[in-house]
């Protein structure tokens, strides 16, 4: 079952589907603005039924939505799935407890770490945070309040579960995993684990726990913009050959024309795809 919201405005119509979680709750669902734990940026979460719902948007070249008798033109899709919350508090909870150096923080209260300027949609994870944090926290009770500091030691444990878990179920998803070394399968489970941490300090720190060695993500994104293009190779290629050519006495060699302003074709379409986006 699939429960459906409709975005209607006056010249679009789009389609918001979230699995039913089923709960039987009849609490509709609530769209919060979360800061993205690895980006920081503001970003659109779905909250219903204590889970949070990270929002995904497919759209095709070409499609449209058959809606009865009415056709919408835009065919883009918002899809809804669950996410760990702790991946989303984590960040806020380790700015909360204010470390400093060898300083092991501050034990603070969860409506005072739930208190994100500029971001109230954090106050309505006060219950959710309040059984799922636990887990990677060190708590204590005064009378009948309690605080909570992150704890180093837990978030790595928690996150290296989540690690082999997912190293686990890869090879199941997808039978080219099963082909390859369970190191280069453990490296991609972090990687994918990585798209929802900082990489200081706790991509890092994951790597280092797991004994392996830490190649930046950035980085390996820069490479492949460097990299020759297969014009540029066959160009590079076709002068090598002319100048071999053109050293042999007695014979004269036609020099290949290049044609004045040709362009890339591999860089008229990334301009193309900026333009567009």
């Amino acid at each position: 079952m699939s429960s459906t919201v409709w975005w209607e405005g006056t010249e679009k119509t789009r389609v918001l589907i979230a699995p039913d979680s089923g709960c039987g709750g009849n609490k509709p669902g609530e769209l919060l603005t979360l800061r993205h734990p690895k980006s920081e940026s503001g970003t659109c979460f779905l909250f219903n039924n204590e889970m949070i719902q990270e929002l995904q948007w497919f759209k095709q070249s070409y499609g449209s939505w058959f809606l009865g008798d009415y056709i919408s033109e835009d065919g883009s899709l918002y899809m809804a799935t669950p996410v760990d919350p702790v991946f989303i508090l984590l960040p806020i909870f380790d700015e909360a407890r204010m470390k400093k150096g060898e300083d092991l923080g501050k034990f603070r209260q969860l409506d005072e770490i739930l208190f994100v300027e500029g971001y109230p949609g954090y106050q309505h994870l006060l219950s959710l945070a309040e059984k799922c944090m636990g887990i990677v926290c060190q708590t204590q009770e005064v009378g009948s309040m309690k605080f909570y500091r992150l704890d180093n030691s837990k978030v790595l444990a928690w996150l290296s579960c989540k690690v082999y878990c997912l190293k686990k179920s890869l090879p199941e998803l997808d039978k080219n995993y099963a082909a390859q070394d369970e190191k280069q399968t453990l490296i991609d489970a972090v990687s994918i684990v990585g798209e929802y941490l900082k990489t200081e300090p706790w991509l890092k720190l994951l790597y280092d726990h797991l004994g392996l060695k830490f190649v930046d993500p950035t980085m390996k994104e820069t490479n492949m913009e460097n990299l020759p293009t297969a014009n540029e190779n066959n160009m590079a290629s076709s002068t090598s050959l002319q100048e071999k050519a053109n050293k042999k006495p007695g014979k004269q060699t036609k020099q290949a024309k290049v044609e004045t302003g040709s362009k890339n074709i591999r860089d008229m379409f990334s301009r193309a795809c900026k333009k567009k986006c």
